[in-house]
């Protein structure tokens, strides 16, 4: 983060040790332009303790909790013993997605000669809609530009942002499937149950794929795959429901079901 920036009690943050003392350990903030930081040696471990290198040593990686901040005084406070493993492992985690965020925008920047100061300025934007740079990365990859040029980024830099996001960021994806039987005793009943098949497929959302495979009369399998279960779900339910409703006005009848039940 830009060096004008401070965290906030609470946060946990990637920290260096840089030197050690007999009172406790002073270390650099990766994330706040190398701002210091100071573990007393009661924040070290919990416990006594009674070598302080048996914790913490010069060049180690940790991660801290922010206990206090005096940004006239440029001090901060920080706990290593309040933080447990999976606290660390997630902060770490994301310090490294946030590293390749910022390697990714250089990439973007070197390539459209943004100054420096258009860096800084896409940075704290992004940051401030999105929090961090990876999930500005994250969401573009999912939703494309207008995921960025909603929030005020300028169309050119989204345009240009977006492939280097799909190129680097493989979006989550999930997979829902449930069932349709639909009938008709219509003459034309075949070319009916086409044309429900068809209402089904014309539900459109981006991001999203709908598969239709045929198991055996009256059924049909209906598969979603979606960034996410709720967008899968509101999907499936009107796919089946546009098909459901076609039949039914054409005299024939239709059924969805979440699972494959004896028909």
């Amino acid at each position: 983060m830009e060096e004008e920036y401070w965290p906030e009690p609470g946060e946990f943050v990637v920290c260096t040790v840089k030197k050690v003392a007999d009172f406790g350990a002073f270390v650099e903030l990766e994330e706040y332009g190398g701002k210091e930081g100071f573990i007393h040696i009661s924040e070290v471990a919990s416990g006594w303790v009674k070598y302080i290198r048996d914790h913490v040593r010069e060049q180690q990686k940790v991660v801290c909790k922010v206990l206090h901040v005096d940004r006239h005084k440029r001090h901060i406070d920080l706990s290593l013993k309040n933080v447990n493993e999976h606290q660390r492992r997630t902060k770490i985690q994301e310090w490294k997605n946030e590293l390749k965020a910022e390697k990714w925008l250089s990439f973007f920047a070197e390539e459209h000669s943004l100054s420096d100061e258009e860096v800084s300025r896409l940075k704290a934007l992004l940051r401030e809609k999105f929090g961090l740079l990876y999930l500005a990365f994250e969401e573009v990859a999912l939703r494309g530009p207008e995921a960025l040029v909603e929030v005020g980024v300028p169309k050119e830099y989204a345009q240009g942002i977006a492939p280097v996001a799909a190129e680097n960021i493989k979006a989550p994806q999930v997979n829902i499937t449930g069932y349709l039987d639909l009938s008709s005793d219509a003459p034309d009943g075949v070319n009916i149950i086409k044309r429900a098949l068809d209402e089904c497929l014309k539900v459109e959302e981006g991001g999203v794929s709908l598969e239709l495979t045929y198991v055996g009369a009256p059924r049909y399998r209906v598969k979603v795959i979606a960034p996410n279960y709720k967008l899968a779900e509101n999907v499936l339910r009107r796919a089946t429901k546009r098909a459901i409703d076609y039949i039914v006005a054409e005299g024939g009848s239709g059924k969805f079901m979440r699972y494959n039940e004896p028909a």
